[in-house]
């Protein structure tokens, strides 16, 4: 009796190994997973180091508070500066704030053997992102020193051609990696499922020679594939969720790189891609058996 039931269910139509199968679409779906993280947290790391350029506008020793106050307002006015909400990211720092700051680092009081603070008072204008390329940071500090009460424009060039090259790199190689990343992942889900189908191969032969039409045979096969690909989604982004649970506690201030309503859209799209690449791998090896001739089978 034993043996007549297990014989009844490695044929029942549809049925198949579906432990390796879920596995083996976990297992890839995790990787993708951990690399779209990587992906999420580098955009976040460089949304907040392009938030964190600024230029420094230096005024006059001699500018009127007129002057000052049309400086700002000409800043506040201008495309490029950046802005966080309805704040603009400007900020003033008076020479004697400066003088205070410039103390507390050193532990040094210019003034004892200076007699004078040469320090100016300043605007630190953050750039919108949009106009933080080489070129265009040129015509910006061109455009400020052109102001009235305006002495001189400071930024950190290199470091801004240095931070703008080292991203393009990084955008490039991730890019290049995420392709094979997508190409393996999807040729070892398809010839893990083309295997676990392989034992069904002459029951689909069966059905066909009983006179079932290709839509009855698929849609048991293609049903399970959706759950399975689905489950293998769900159980990636728990893995994934726990993971990262587990580096907050380790790593200091990695929660800061994290996007909360990213992160939940790539769990959802794990879980999608997961279905997907489960049907589809599915229906391509369904169609395979369905088209071999009977000699092909063996």
């Amino acid at each position: 009796m034993d043996k007549e039931k297990r014989s009844r269910k490695k044929k029942k139509l549809g049925s198949y190994p579906y432990v390796s199968v879920v596995f083996s679409i976990t297992l890839s779906l995790f990787v993708i997973g951990l690399f779209g993280m990587l992906i999420l947290h580098t955009n976040k790391l460089t949304q907040l180091i392009k938030e964190n350029i600024e230029v420094q506008v230096y005024l006059n020793k001699d500018v009127t508070d007129n002057q000052r106050i049309q400086v700002q307002k000409s800043l506040s006015s201008k495309k490029y500066t950046a802005r966080k909400g309805d704040e603009i990211q400007i900020s003033f720092i008076s020479k004697e704030e400066a003088e205070q700051q410039f103390i507390e680092e050193t532990g040094e009081d210019f003034r004892k053997f200076l007699g004078d603070n040469p320090l100016r008072d300043a605007f630190i204008v953050k750039i919108d992102p949009q106009y933080q390329d080489a070129k265009q940071l040129r015509e910006i500090k061109k455009e400020i020193e052109s102001l009235s009460g305006v002495f001189e424009v400071e930024y950190v060039e290199s470091l801004v051609d240095s931070i703008n090259k080292n991203l393009t790199k990084m955008s490039i190689v991730l890019l290049g990696f995420a392709g094979i990343l997508l190409l393996v992942v999807a040729i070892l889900i398809n010839n893990t499922i083309k295997l676990a189908l392989f034992s069904q191969r002459f029951l689909i032969r069966s059905m066909q020679l009983v006179g079932a039409k290709s839509s009855f045979i698929q849609k048991p096969f293609l049903t399970r594939a959706l759950f399975y690909g689905a489950l293998a989604g769900s159980i990636a982004s728990a893995l994934l969720y726990g993971l990262m649970n587990f580096a907050n506690r380790k790593i200091e201030d990695l929660a800061t790189l994290q996007d909360n309503d990213k992160i939940l859209i790539l769990y959802a799209g794990l879980l999608v891609a997961g279905a997907i690449i489960g049907f589809l791998s599915t229906f391509r090896a369904i169609r395979k058996y369905l088209k071999l001739s009977l000699d092909e089978l063996y």
